[in-house]
């Protein structure tokens, strides 16, 4: 795995690329993640594929502050493919990944092969959505140690090992490496109704949702499935369903890439 950094636009990415001699595919993580967190998947996918995922603005070792709107970080989406300059790749997103995904091949057709959206609707808000906004009033800024802030987040959060998996340790102690204004303004961003960007999406995609997801209903993952996209629930599985059943998560993706070649 190869860390490094790219200047888009003139803000400060960072970026991981798994490495290997694979067909490339680019992954989109979701709000309070990182690109980093797909190394279970990059092992799974190779060596078939090569996994390259991105620092979303905000996220990561990515710049923080500015705009966190849906232009904003699809324009990031595709400058990152242009500078790849790798050709149209198959691209997957997470949660507000997934958002940005299909909107990236909405807009930008020409940048994207094939589409694998996980756990995420072509409508996010209240009503269809009970709480489709994270609240980050009080969260903690700062622990002495990482045992403490895991203590800390472990009260506010469903899943504990995404979350910790943006912990990072500073000269003034142990802290998540996101700023919660940044999170706010991303999750407000990706509120909507999407369906006009769902259905522009003209190439071949994959709709992941798990059985026991609170952002993605039932009805609402049949209801998008259309002629090129195919729905695929995975059993027993929240919202986080590539670290619920990573092996099953990753049969569901390899199986629809061989398909679109």
């Amino acid at each position: 795995m190869i860390e490094s950094t790219v200047d888009l636009g003139g803000r400060r990415f960072g970026w991981v690329d798994f490495g290997g001699a694979g067909a490339p595919i680019l992954l989109l993580h979701g709000s309070f993640g990182r690109g980093s967190q797909f190394a279970r998947l990059a092992a799974d996918l190779a060596p078939e594929y090569r996994v390259l995922a991105l620092d979303q603005r905000g996220h990561g070792r990515s710049e923080h502050g500015g705009d966190f709107g849906r232009a904003e970080f699809v324009a990031d989406a595709a400058a990152f493919l242009r500078h790849l300059d790798l050709g149209p790749l198959p691209v997957l997103g997470h949660s507000l990944g997934g958002l940005n995904a299909y909107q990236l091949a909405a807009r930008h057709p020409e940048l994207v092969r094939a589409l694998v959206v996980e756990d995420f609707g072509a409508v996010m808000r209240a009503p269809e959505i009970e709480h489709p906004e994270l609240d980050l009033t009080g969260w903690p800024l700062l622990a002495d140690t990482e045992e403490e802030l895991r203590a800390q987040i472990a009260q506010r959060v469903p899943v504990l090992d995404y979350f910790m998996a943006s912990a990072i340790q500073t000269a003034q102690g142990w802290r998540l490496c996101f700023d919660y204004a940044d999170l706010a303004a991303t999750q407000r961003g990706g509120l909507g109704d999407h369906w006009a960007d769902w259905l522009a999406v003209t190439c071949p995609a994959l709709l992941l949702r798990g059985e026991h997801s609170p952002m993605l209903p039932a009805a609402l993952a049949k209801e998008m499935v259309r002629p090129g996209v195919e729905l695929v629930e995975l059993a027993g599985c929240g919202h986080w369903i590539h670290d619920d059943d990573p092996a099953a998560f990753a049969e569901a993706v390899r199986g629809f890439l061989r398909t679109v070649g």
